[in-house]
């Protein structure tokens, strides 16, 4: 187990290397299977990290080219992380993860990952200066994420907390913060899609511990969840960055290899 990531960027849409340079970099850690995630085409606004509908075709054809050249190996897939708000879907794919990156308040996209500068703007602007309010509209759209996309994957389902480090801007124990996230693991569990344990946030400095927190996490799994465990890699080093204190942290809960899932599927 472990040795698979189905979370990866490439230059493709804003991750640093090139598929080849993640396939050589998976080999060489003993990686039985890659997962692709380039961030699909969103058509209803500009997204700057996001693929186009052309490098969407370009990537997916580089890729099934890759699955034939290392098919005696390693398993390569090819999937693309969808953000709720993406309207089209350029191609066919492996798998999908179903993310939310943006809010959707009066014709404007506010993205929830890119800085607490901007959360706490568009809290002010939109939640009364109530960043638990805005924390609270992002747990209605991820809850709503597998009846709008049919994802494989739910991705870093409480990315929202990602600048909160220790509840630097708000307090994860307030009753609507809680009662939100409830309400979204609810709405999820019943179309059987794992959770991933995401450790992305980690290897680019701004928390210490994974997506999900460890109170959501036991949630999760008390009420018959699962998981899969990704790097959200950027960055070819990364792969399988904070894995090992994944196997130890997250020891007690259901996580299973999805390269297993996508096969059973087939």
């Amino acid at each position: 187990m472990f040795k698979e990531n189905f979370h990866t960027h490439t230059r493709y849409c804003d991750g640093k290397n090139t598929p080849g340079e993640m396939i050589t970099s998976a080999i060489n850690k003993g990686f039985t299977a890659l997962g692709f995630s380039g961030h699909a085409f969103v058509k209803d606004f500009f997204c700057d990290w996001c693929m186009t509908e052309e490098k969407s075709l370009k990537y997916i054809d580089e890729i099934n080219k890759y699955k034939k050249k290392y098919k005696d190996i390693i398993d390569i897939y090819c999937g693309t992380e969808l953000d709720y708000f993406c309207t089209e879907l350029p191609g066919e794919y492996d798998y999908t993860i179903g993310s939310v990156h943006y809010l959707h308040e009066s014709g404007v996209y506010p993205a929830v990952d890119s800085s607490l500068r901007e959360q706490h703007e568009a809290a002010d602007r939109y939640y009364g200066g109530s960043l638990i309010e805005y924390a609270v509209r992002y747990f209605e759209l991820i809850g709503g994420i597998a009846e709008k996309l049919n994802p494989d994957i739910i991705g870093h389902f409480d990315i929202v907390s990602k600048f909160n480090e220790g509840d630097c801007a708000f307090d994860t124990g307030d009753k609507k913060y809680i009662n939100a996230w409830h309400d979204a693991v609810d709405r999820l569990l019943p179309y059987n899609i794992p959770f991933e344990i995401n450790t992305g946030a980690i290897a680019r400095g701004v928390r210490k511990t994974p997506y999900p927190a460890l109170d959501i996490a036991d949630y999760i799994q008390s009420k018959g969840g699962f998981f899969i465990v990704t790097s959200d890699c950027h960055d070819a080093a990364c792969l399988d960055f904070f894995f090992d204190e994944v196997k130890e942290m997250y020891s007690k809960y259901n996580i299973v290899n999805f390269s297993d899932i996508l096969k059973n599927k087939q």
